[in-house]
């Protein structure tokens, strides 16, 4: 945390079960009051939130600061590092990460946090994915059309932005490494038994605006999961990582012919996105932030605004 500004939000009064949320925000500004918004409406109070600004060249900070909450502004962008330096100070389970464009839906921390609890040997658990594709080109509606019904959305930890661990989870590792595909590690860090999908619980996941968009938050995250097999196999990080699964795209189409147009877009974008990824340098711990989403979302006032 060397270089890094902390302000501490003011401390509540202890609640039973009082999780903590860690959130990584790299130029967040125009989405991040939303965010916090929709937290601080349930039973959430501002000392539990954590929000790491890292790398900020806008006033995140400064919007997230105006909410109440405990806000790291550290010089360095990385979204592992920023996941490490909320870490350090956050002080109750169960842990909380969630991405700054992500609006939990109302009691969603309650029933999330709940379910783990009374989930039999449930570690880690994230609420349904719904996909916001309106107003996206056909190729962008297309290609999820696919990838939202891949079974890997249903037993995998990735793609919501918003994981809830117990602490019995958290200790399974240390840092976070210093690797793009944070939550392929958390997801690897579980056996299919130890994690579950809420589906009380369902978060939108705004689709990129432009097939562009698109192709390159796929070249960045194939990038990321191929340097996290890697750091695996050669045991830079004691973890085995689930496969990919190649034809499972195949297997989601090959039923339902009303999808066999939208599998051509998806397997043409995939193998495209593959080739350019080979292609293109390691990002290390770069942020690899869609920032089509960011463009479009509203700028939040200061405060408690919806």
């Amino acid at each position: 945390m060397s270089g890094a500004r902390v302000t501490a939000a003011p401390v509540a009064a202890p609640t039973a079960v009082r999780p903590t949320f860690v959130i990584a925000a790299h130029n967040e500004e125009r989405v991040i009051g939303a965010c916090l918004s929709a937290l601080l409406r349930q039973d959430v109070h501002g000392d539990q939130i954590i929000v790491v600004a890292n790398g900020c060249r806008d006033r995140t900070a400064e919007v997230a600061g105006s909410y109440g909450v405990t806000v790291i502004d550290r010089p360095t962008p990385g979204k592992a590092g920023a996941l490490n330096a909320g870490d350090a100070v956050a002080s109750s389970y169960p842990r909380v990460y969630l991405d700054a464009d992500i609006v939990p839906p109302q009691d969603a921390i309650t029933t999330l946090v709940t379910a783990l609890e009374r989930t039999p040997r449930a570690l880690a658990v994230v609420p349904r994915r719904r996909m916001n594709t309106a107003g996206r080109p056909w190729p962008v509606r297309a290609y999820f059309s696919i990838n939202e019904r891949l079974p890997a959305f249903r037993d995998g930890l990735f793609g919501r932005g918003l994981i809830v661990v117990s602490e019995a989870g958290r200790s399974r590792f240390g840092a976070f490494p210093a690797l793009v595909a944070d939550d392929l590690f958390l997801d690897s860090q579980f056996d299919r038994t130890e994690k579950a999908e809420v589906s009380e619980v369902s978060v939108v996941v705004e689709a990129p605006y432009k097939t562009r968009d698109l192709m390159n938050r796929l070249v960045r995250v194939r990038r990321g999961n191929a340097e996290m097999r890697a750091a695996a196999a050669t045991g830079q990080i004691p973890l085995e990582v689930r496969p990919t699964d190649r034809w499972a795209w195949l297997r989601v189409a090959l039923p339902q012919p009303r999808l066999w147009p939208g599998a051509l877009a998806y397997f043409s974008i995939t193998m495209l996105a593959a080739r350019r990824a080979r292609r293109t340098q390691s990002a290390g711990a770069g942020w690899g932030q869609d920032t089509s989403t960011r463009r479009r979302a509203p700028v939040p006032a200061d405060g408690m605004s919806p």
